[in-house]
């Protein structure tokens, strides 16, 4: 219409597409008013270009990003709306991300050997750090062969406590990650944590076990019957971890296996760690979550 009201009245041209002229003229007013939302779009823009798995961000997480970088920068920061409002924002500028797949469990139960009790029961909630802990094992093709990465999470503020990564998935890895924990924090903080995982072989292995009773750490594993469901905290940060980091990222299958370790270590102990916003512990980071703890308890003293 407005390519053509030089040669064709408005009133005409509206009745021929079926649109009133009053609408018209609204939208041309539009036109000439700033984006509602322009700051807002800018603030969100400038959190996706901060890491680059930050593109992964869903409107729920962006809305919790937005909410901590407010209460970062103390003032100037523009009104935060509705978490629906900021969905609509990113979906009309092209900035909702569309999950890919969903990662698979490797490791195999060895149906012989004795297994611990199931210590947390589906309840991945710690009132403390270093109380509860889920640990796992997950896989990437690399081209000199897989690359297997076992972490150990706490159940507190998801702040990975310790990682291991190796060409096999044999109890080794699981041996090496307990003594990554106890290398970081200390046996003495580290004694009567829970560590949950899987029936996998490696986790019933009299390796792992003697580990577990060197740093005096309380083994708990998923129920029988196979439940993934049971340490299902720990295979949604795998996911998390592949969807946000390799697919549509990375063709790992290319790429040297101690290339792929280094995303994998920065991504876990410096962005997860740190910057990554997680909605399961109030949509802050870790690192975040951890500090309040610690500066509650100075407040307390």
């Amino acid at each position: 219409m407005q390519m053509n009201k030089g040669t064709y009245k408005i009133v005409f041209m509206s009745d021929i597409l079926g649109v009133s002229p009053q609408g018209y003229y609204h939208y041309l007013n539009s036109l000439e008013k700033p984006y509602k939302y322009e700051r807002l779009l800018a603030e969100i823009t400038q959190i996706i270009s901060e890491d680059e798995c930050n593109d992964t961000y869903g409107s729920m997480r962006m809305w919790e990003a937005l909410h901590h970088k407010q209460f970062l920068e103390k003032g100037g920061f523009p009104e935060i709306p509705h978490e629906r409002t900021v969905y609509r924002i990113m979906k009309k500028h092209g900035l909702i991300h569309a999950v890919k797949r969903k990662p698979n469990g490797i490791t195999k139960a060895d149906k012989d050997a004795q297994k611990s009790d199931n210590l947390i029961a589906r309840d991945f909630t710690a009132e403390k750090p270093l109380t509860k802990a889920v640990t796992d094992i997950t896989e990437l093709p690399t081209a000199d062969g897989k690359l297997y990465i076992s972490g150990i999470f706490d159940c507190y503020d998801l702040m990975p406590i310790g990682l291991a990564m190796a060409d096999n998935m044999q109890a080794k890895l699981c041996e090496r990650t307990l003594e990554s924990v106890a290398s970081r924090y200390g046996k003495a903080a580290i004694k009567g944590l829970i560590a949950h995982s899987d029936r996998g072989s490696q986790y019933t292995s009299e390796l792992y076990r003697n580990a577990i009773k060197k740093y005096e750490i309380r083994q708990s594993m998923n129920s029988s019957a196979g439940k993934c469901h049971d340490n299902a905290r720990c295979e949604s940060i795998w996911g998390r971890m592949k969807e946000e980091l390799i697919y549509g990222r990375y063709d790992t299958k290319k790429m040297r296996m101690e290339t792929v370790k280094s995303l994998v270590w920065r991504y876990f102990m410096s962005y997860w760690a740190n910057r990554r916003i997680c909605s399961a512990i109030g949509g802050i980071p870790p690192a975040v979550k951890r500090k309040q703890y610690y500066e509650s308890l100075n407040l307390a003293a």
